[in-house]
């Protein structure tokens, strides 16, 4: 990992969770639930922690797909001379960690072991969460998939990987090396997946940054708690690109609980009092309860089961964008404005600490609305018990 210490590593403070709460992770909601451990504790006390695991292929300019494989270095505590994924290792902590930053880590790892810069990386997407034992410890892997530059040259980090033995293979000299008996079994078994797909349609781009969407259905999913200013922008974009507007409610069962204080008829209203005080007609949208299903591999459907048809989805959440591309739909670019200001998060945390600058950051409808349900009391009663 870069300019190798091993007393450094063992001091990185790592991300961590708790066995009860592994299943929040299929929601993307991180940051509620992982804590910070040093590498070493986390370890020795075999705590859970998140990990990154990637995947990556190239296509040549004669349309031959490589597969970068790592063999790991003979000094390695866990499976020494093994061959293993492309790149892997720990999410480090941060506060608010969030999807976006488990890509970051994702791209750190590549950099550091292999030497290919984030620029040389023409696609990354999220695969799937794994649950993986060995005898040192339970690991939850963000599996990703990449299509790295065909030209690229790799700088393996020879105190991480055997630098001779880790490159680029051609599909059959892969299906030679997983036939042996040093192969990481949780590689082998996506790597035999990966060869039994159809590859080139993981790396099709769906995302239209320049979308002409007159007419179209477009697709919006938050929790909204509460329903601020951000979400206001992006549903305004959403009236002038599209015909008709399907409004999802998030974490549809969650309510009276410090991350998320309003029942999903209490988020109904804040939307419908929204779009009324803007002159919006009822006839132009559609609002739906999505519940949380604690499985990211089948959440897409789940939310299709219930809005039914769209033709654009508008998120500004890697998570949701990332799940959706996988899926095939059509997404926009992301429409953010003042991201650590326009955030729930950040909003809950100024009513609990009775700080009235809140009140520009959401509508005053929005705001008329929670007065009548005594909410901004229910978020400081919830602060108080869950500190």
């Amino acid at each position: 990992m870069g300019a190798y210490n091993k007393m450094e590593e063992e001091d990185e403070t790592i991300a961590c969770i708790k066995e009860e709460h592994i299943k929040y992770l299929e929601t993307g909601q991180l940051s509620k639930h992982v804590f910070p451990l040093s590498r070493k504790e986390a370890h020795k006390k075999k705590i859970c922690h998140l990990i990154v695991r990637v995947f990556l292929m190239s296509l040549t300019p004669n349309d031959e797909i490589l597969f970068l494989v790592q063999k790991r270095s003979r000094n390695k505590k866990s499976y020494p001379n093994f061959f293993s994924d492309s790149s892997s290792g720990h999410v480090m902590y941060k506060d608010r960690l969030n999807f976006e930053e488990i890509k970051e880590n994702a791209l750190r790892e590549i950099e550091e072991e292999l030497g290919i810069p984030p620029k040389s990386i023409q696609l990354l997407h999220f695969e799937r969460i794994e649950r993986e034992k060995d005898e040192f410890t339970g690991e939850i892997a963000y599996v990703f998939f990449g299509l790295v530059d065909s030209n690229v040259k790799l700088k393996p980090n020879p105190k991480e990987v055997d630098v001779n033995a880790t490159k680029f293979y051609t599909k059959n000299d892969l299906k030679k090396i997983l036939a042996q008996r040093t192969v990481v079994d949780y590689s082998r078994k996506i790597w035999k997946e990966l060869l039994e797909s159809n590859m080139k349609s993981h790396f099709e781009k769906v995302m239209d940054n320049n979308p002409d969407n007159k007419g179209l259905t477009g697709l919006f999913i938050g929790r909204f708690q509460p329903f601020h200013h951000g979400h206001v922008h992006v549903l305004n974009i959403m009236r002038k690109e599209c015909q008709f507007m399907k409004i999802g409610i998030g974490s549809a069962q969650l309510s009276h609980e410090k991350n998320n204080p309003f029942t999903a008829k209490e988020r109904r209203e804040f939307i419908k009092a929204v779009l009324k005080k803007r002159g919006v007609s009822p006839k132009t949208y559609e609002i739906y309860e999505i519940p949380d299903i604690f499985n990211a591999n089948k959440w897409v459907d789940h939310v299709i089961s219930i809005v039914g048809n769209f033709d654009i989805l508008y998120s500004n959440s890697d998570w949701v964008r990332d799940l959706f591309q996988k899926k095939g739909y059509k997404i926009t670019k992301k429409h953010l404005i003042f991201k650590n200001k326009f955030n729930g998060t950040h909003i809950r945390n100024l009513i609990s600490k009775n700080d009235k600058t809140y009140r520009s950051l959401i509508p005053n409808e929005v705001i008329d609305i929670i007065n009548q349900i005594d909410g901004l009391e229910r978020i400081r009663k919830l602060n108080k018990i869950n500190k």
